[in-house]
């Protein structure tokens, strides 16, 4: 057992820096020497890149409504057990989650869950004494919260800094741990669906470096390590992978970056070796694969790369056609249609295995949670097999699936939803669904499974 001290930054709601304080914090700790972990709420794939780069760690999604109670603490134990503190950013307000009923789903709840106290980021831009209205309000909603104390962000000079402090001392019992001054230096640009990821901003390192510095100047990082508690933690027994072992190729580049690493941890354990390849850039696929998983990224900023390398786009459908299982997800389901026209208008032709059509729309076709109940037999388990993950994409899909079997029922927020999903073609299982394997890990295994009978029925 090991007692590691851990908190969650949250926010008031989404926009309000609350990802700059926590990158920022990440960094600043990690500079003293210590051993940051970090972990978001909820299904975000950007911020964990953020993460990580400040931290030198992967990052590891915590969501209490995608998984159970005990899946998201053995996420925790099982990274956090080995580091000197663990942050965990929080995901759009401190209350926000699943829907207005409860708190399933929200940063709230997932701090409760895990014992864990929270730091609520405030934007304190035009405001004065209402800070500690607004204060006051987030921390009596919830008595069941360990707020421990507020951070302000963009504050303005010296005048705005003495009247915050001013307005909080009508509420001595949530302690003022920080106040972070304006600046546009610590602000990142962001896109259609988030923040830049790092690896496409050429001074993200500058940006962290910049944010670090803000928070060493700005907070009183001394006080805040003394107030954390400290969590004890048992790292969850690794199960034995199995003897048959398979190799399964995953696409990693500027185009496919989003992915849940534990996802991946659990089709490892399932028995699979992870092989990463790129689609822009490997003039092939890996030899020896045993199946492929294309996640979702941003295929229409890479339209054209992705459509000028033939000779992989070409090696993916084949590799389809092979009858080895397929597993493709929101961009990786993109390139699996016939073609890709991007914001513009302009048309590219991608790998042919689907005959569908991706087109980038001005705002998102879908947002939100989903779970998805499979009505037929897949490479993902049994019909019936049951599974929660997100959706967010601007792009729709263009032309019926005739011939084709759409296998999930999805429900969302307010229940059923309409339309075909989750398109099943000989081995070949493409939606735009981000699927959470920790919710059923059960799938992981099927898809080695899978991947085996596949190896075996080739000789």
């Amino acid at each position: 057992m090991t007692a590691v001290p851990g908190l969650v930054v949250a926010s008031t709601g989404s926009g309000r820096g609350k990802t700059s304080v926590a990158v920022g914090l990440m960094a600043a700790l990690s500079r003293r020497g210590l051993r940051v972990q970090a972990f978001k709420a909820g299904p975000d794939f950007l911020d964990p890149a953020h993460h990580a780069r400040a931290t030198g760690r992967d990052s590891h999604n915590l969501d209490t409504w995608m998984l159970s109670e005990t899946a998201v603490r053995d996420v925790l134990a099982r990274y956090a057990v080995h580091a000197d503190v663990a942050v965990v950013e929080g995901a759009m307000g401190l209350y926000d989650g699943f829907s207005g009923r409860d708190e399933t789903g929200s940063t709230a709840h997932l701090a409760k869950l895990l014992g864990l106290p929270v730091l609520l980021v405030v934007d304190a831009r035009g405001m004065g004494r209402s800070v500690a209205a607004l204060v006051k309000g987030f921390a009596a909603f919830d008595p069941g919260l360990c707020l421990r104390g507020v951070v302000f962000n963009q504050v303005g000079g010296e005048g705005h800094r003495e009247i915050l402090g001013e307005a909080m001392a009508s509420l001595p019992e949530v302690p003022v741990l920080g106040m972070i001054p304006r600046d546009p230096g610590f602000t990142l640009p962001s896109r259609h669906l988030g923040l830049v990821d790092p690896a496409e901003v050429a001074d993200a390192d500058a940006w962290i470096t910049a944010l670090a510095g803000g928070v060493e100047s700005g907070l009183d990082l001394d006080r805040l390590l003394d107030a954390l508690p400290r969590r004890v933690l048992v790292e969850p027994v690794p199960k034995r992978p199995p003897e048959v072992r398979v190799r399964l190729g995953v696409a990693r580049d500027a185009a496919f970056r989003f992915y849940y690493e534990e996802n991946l941890r659990l089709v490892r354990q399932a028995g699979a070796e992870i092989v990463p390849f790129s689609p822009l850039s490997d003039p092939d696929l890996p030899a020896g694969l045993d199946g492929l998983y294309l996640g979702g990224g941003y295929p229409e900023l890479h339209a054209a790369g992705l459509a000028a390398n033939a000779t992989m786009r070409r090696a993916v459908a084949a590799f389809a056609d092979s009858g080895r299982p397929v597993y493709a997800e929101c961009g990786g389901f993109m390139y699996l249609m016939d073609s890709l026209a991007d914001a513009s208008g302009q048309r590219f032709p991608m790998a042919g295995v689907f005959p569908f059509a991706a087109a980038m729309g001005p705002r998102f076709a879908a947002l939100g949670y989903r779970e998805v109940h499979t009505t037929a037999p897949t490479l993902l388990g049994p019909a019936g097999t049951v599974l929660r993950g997100h959706e967010f994409h601007y792009s729709r899909r263009v032309g019926e699936p005739a011939g084709i079997a759409a296998v999930y029922a999805l429900s969302g927020r307010k229940g059923p939803l309409p339309g075909p999903e989750g398109f099943h073609l000989g081995n070949v299982l493409g939606s735009y669904v981000h699927l959470h394997f920790g919710s059923n890990p059960d799938a992981a295994g099927a898809f080695a499974w899978a991947m085996a009978q596949a190896r075996v029925s080739r000789g």
